[in-house]
């Protein structure tokens, strides 16, 4: 039996109605996504406003569509003319499913970044299944509304498909050009071809981008495996030590001394720039830190360019130390727990989503708990989202008092579907208060981290915090324009009044206490409220810093930049140089200390982490880097694109060192063993 195979140029020629076929199933999806573009942009619009230049954002969105059809016309090609080698009807059918998949991809992301502003990436395989269900649920989950739009986009693009396909039929040439023009797009990389920042703002900028392609990239960066170990072409020329530019002297230099085994151990040389503005007490001062939800400086304390919702924390800061330019770590709350109590490093995706995997460290509640202090953490939410459960008990965290402990008595937020984030505010402060006696003398280390202010931003006493919102719009003296933008967001700013107005309880009630005149308060906030559209990248990490006392002896404000790195190490040196508490020579903390210098400076090298996927931004001086654009940071924190090639190679060195020991020390430790038995 002798198996005869025809030419492979006679296999295409029998295929080339099929082939032909192919333009009109891509004239179809082509029409669908330019549908779904003009949807988005409706609805966006609806939801938050057209943004600055409607022609050069749409411009920009259709460019962007075009791009993605193409290279998307080439994999989809490939699929296509495979399966026509079986069926002319298989590959039609399967050609017409993947297009229904990434329009229902399309609309998906559309809605996820019309309630959030915030592009969806692989940060959503950084949390578990548990947690996206209890946000989704939280958020409202899967209405019947919103299941009978995607049912309504089904049945759309499929009387698309059918229309364009029984109505248009061009030559074959057409599909071969189509797929070539695909090909030479890939092969170019032409989506990198739009410059951004194109536009003036970071919301209409990430607006702008085809959102299946976004996720469809950071899919493939974050599953590919491969990590950069080409930063050396940098080093030498640009950097000593991470931390220590050559030719930047303002930056606070790091000694490192066992790099290859300790990636970041170095000397703690923390200065004490807090007890010059302090009285001395006869006890250990109690710390408590309130680290409030989405609290951004877009809208709290002076100058904030969308007005301050806060009028009791402004007033707060007019009694105590103010940093009105301190930035988060993380774009989200997985990195503030790890930044300000341990100045840790993220790891791969977050320092605290290495779990059982985390390498023991030093920690601000470890090493005062050596001392005598009780540390606790409150929580009106459950402890286990993010690990957070897990990081405080490895740091040693004695107490940790969050949803199922509240018992009766309090009142969760309004939810849907059965789910909620837990209890508000005004009933976390106030558990808080009922479970601390007030006449315990133990020094105190206590956390409390809110959640009202969470997305889907329902509060008890919606109303009447609703009618507040309105009522701030007229004292800020908004014009009839800005009040219109204001109600777009009207449920986020009640919210942000209604915690206001949990602080002022808050601290009314502590005043009455005898513990409250030994009692260093700081407040700040996880990161800002990405509900709200954001003006630059920096945007998202800006957050106030406050710390308040009656052992203040004079208040002040500072314009220089320090993030919750500094906050660990900053508080060790404060009780080290004035209470003599025993505190390591040596640690590997990613901060130097907070700055306080009244003028606009950035005497740091950090870096800055948006989702637990993404590791892109860091800033160093007077400098901002997001992937490899570069920004100078002005004195109202607002960004500068900027073509420095000496500055951009310096940042690029230097971050890139920060990730080759980000990667290193998970195989190994952060400090050694010794200094872990005396002070953990």
């Amino acid at each position: 039996m002798r198996l005869t195979v025809a030419p492979a140029p006679a296999a295409v020629h029998l295929r080339l109605p099929l082939i032909a076929r192919f333009t009109s199933l891509s004239i179809a999806w082509l029409i669908s996504i330019v549908i779904g573009r003009i949807g988005e942009l409706i609805y966006n619009s609806m939801v938050h406003g057209v943004p600055g230049s409607l022609p050069a954002t749409v411009a920009a969105a259709f460019l962007a569509d075009f791009i993605f059809f193409v290279q998307g016309s080439f994999a989809l090609f490939v699929i296509y003319f495979f399966l026509t080698f079986f069926s002319g009807k298989l590959a039609h059918w399967v050609y017409v499913g993947l297009c229904v998949l990434l329009i229902l991809v399309q609309t998906g992301l559309t809605v996820y970044f019309g309630k959030t502003s915030v592009l969806l990436g692989a940060d959503l395989y950084s949390y578990s299944m548990e947690e996206i269900r209890q946000t989704v649920g939280a958020a409202g989950g899967l209405s019947l509304g919103l299941l009978g739009a995607l049912v309504g986009v089904i049945v759309l693009v499929l009387l698309i498909v059918q229309f364009v396909t029984s109505r248009i039929r061009l030559d074959v040439r057409w599909a071969f050009a189509l797929v070539g023009l695909g090909a030479l797009v890939s092969l170019f990389n032409a989506s990198t071809w739009v410059p951004l920042p194109l536009l003036e703002s970071e919301y209409a900028n990430n607006l702008v981008i085809n959102k299946p392609a976004y996720l469809a990239k950071a899919t493939l960066v974050r599953f590919d495996g491969n990590t950069d170990d080409g930063v050396d072409i940098y080093a030498d020329a640009y950097i000593g030590d991470y931390g220590e530019p050559a030719k930047d002297s303002d930056i606070r230099p790091v000694n490192y001394l066992a790099e290859n085994q300790y990636p970041f151990l170095h000397p703690d040389e923390t200065p004490d720039v807090l007890g010059p503005f302090f009285n001395p007490s006869p006890v250990l001062p109690n710390l408590v830190i309130v680290i409030v939800e989405g609290l951004g400086r877009a809208f709290t304390g002076p100058d904030a360019y969308l007005g301050s919702f806060t009028p009791f924390v402004d007033s707060l800061a007019q009694q105590s130390l103010y940093w009105e330019n301190f930035l988060s770590e993380g774009g989200r709350t997985f990195a503030v727990l790890p930044s300000i109590l341990g100045s840790l490093p993220f790891g791969q995706q977050g320092f605290s989503d290495l779990g059982s995997q985390m390498p023991a460290h030093l920690s601000l509640p470890g090493i005062l708990k050596k001392s005598g202090y009780e540390s606790a953490f409150y929580y009106g939410g459950n402890a286990q989202f993010d690990n957070m459960r897990t990081i405080l008990r490895k740091e040693g965290v004695s107490r940790i008092l969050d949803e199922p402990t509240f018992g009766g008595g309090y009142q969760k937020m309004p939810g849907a579907n059965g789910f909620t984030w837990g209890y508000g505010d005004k009933d976390l402060f106030r558990h808080y208060l009922s479970v601390n006696a007030p006449t315990d003398t133990r020094p105190k280390l206590q956390v409390l981290l809110t959640v009202s202010t969470h997305d889907p931003f329902r509060i008890n006493e919606q109303s009447r915090y609703l009618q507040k919102a309105e009522q701030r719009f007229t004292s800020l003296n908004l014009t009839e324009a800005q009040k219109q933008d204001r109600r777009k967001y009207s449920y986020q700013f009640a919210s942000i009044l209604y915690t206001d107005d949990a602080l002022r309880e808050f601290f009314a009630a502590y005043r009455k206490r005898p513990d409250f005149n030994r009692t260093i308060f700081l407040i700040t906030g996880d990161h800002r409220m990405p509900e709200i559209p954001m003006t630059t990248k920096l945007d998202r990490y800006h957050v106030p810093l406050i710390v308040y006392s009656p052992l203040l002896k004079r208040r002040a404000t500072f314009r220089s930049i320090s993030t919750h790195f500094d906050i660990g190490p900053t508080l060790l040196a404060f009780l080290k140089n004035n209470y003599q508490l025993k505190t390591p020579s040596v640690a590997s903390w990613q901060g130097t200390g907070i700055d306080t210098t009244r003028q606009f400076q950035n005497i740091h090298a950090y870096p800055l982490k948006m989702t637990k996927a993404e590791l892109v931004d860091f800033v160093m001086g007077p400098y901002m880097l997001n992937q490899n654009s570069l920004y100078r940071i002005n004195t109202n924190m607002n960004l500068e694109p900027v073509s420095e090639s000496g500055q951009l190679n310096r940042l690029n060195a230097t971050f890139e060192q920060f990730k080759r020991k980000n990667d290193r020390f998970m195989n190994g430790k952060l400090v050694p063993d010794s200094l872990l038995t005396r002070y953990n």
